[in-house]
């Protein structure tokens, strides 16, 4: 676990809307649209989001909105990401985590900031090295990142004991289930532009139970590498 990153670097005790004051009025927010689990709050009202978005768009680092990051990418809503992180851990806090879609690294840093091992793969380039600048800066030693298309997961580390998906592919991928361990969570948007679901699957005794936790909104799931 890395839960120093706000004492690590200096930037994110900025002014105005990079300021304390600013998280902790998104983090109101999100208790306010019914987020719980108070680990993950302090959290995120810790992290500093608009380290991982272009200073253009620093002043929007705190609302409750997907934000673009170049590549046809987007760093997701703080709801989501908030939500998506309660519902891997809420069960039980998993050892070791496998993250598909790095994209800015702002999902992945919460996690790492929870658990004792990140792993996280992504298919583009650019933003890979992006998020490892970032993770760079805030200290965050516990992440191995892989530069790979990210439905085929990371098989040669797992399996792993929760797995968290941030882009929408049409069905889950077999490889990813496959990587889940035996009493381990996935958490994952399912489904095609305008119907998507958030998909929690746990892996018990009698195979996969899957339950829909609601209506999202994601950029496509896509193979190969760039």
């Amino acid at each position: 676990m890395s839960p120093l990153f706000s004492r690590q670097d200096p930037s994110s005790r900025g002014l105005g809307m990079t300021s304390q004051r600013a998280r902790d009025r998104l983090v109101d927010r999100l208790v306010a649209e019914g987020i719980r689990d108070r680990r993950v709050l302090d959290v995120m009202r810790q992290l500093p989001r608009h380290l991982f978005i272009d200073e253009a768009l620093a002043s929007r680092a705190y609302e409750d909105t997907a934000l673009p990051i170049g590549q046809g990418q987007t760093i997701s809503q703080p709801w989501v990401v908030a939500r998506m992180t309660e519902a891997l851990i809420e069960t039980k806090l998993p050892r070791r985590v496998l993250e598909v879609g790095t994209g800015s690294g702002y999902q992945c840093a919460v996690l790492a900031a929870l658990v004792e091992q990140v792993h996280t793969v992504e298919r583009i380039d650019e933003l890979l090295r992006n998020a490892r600048r970032r993770f760079r800066k805030l200290g965050l030693s516990n992440i191995r990142s892989k530069h790979d298309d990210g439905r085929l997961g990371w098989p040669e580390e797992g399996p792993f004991d929760a797995i968290i998906v941030t882009a929408a592919g049409a069905a889950l991928e077999p490889a990813l289930l496959a990587q889940l361990a035996k009493d381990g969570c996935l958490v994952a948007p399912v489904g095609p532009s305008g119907r998507q679901g958030l998909l929690r699957v746990r892996h018990g005794d009698d195979g996969f139970v899957s339950e829909n936790l609601g209506a999202v909104s994601f950029v496509p799931l896509l193979g190969g590498v760039g």
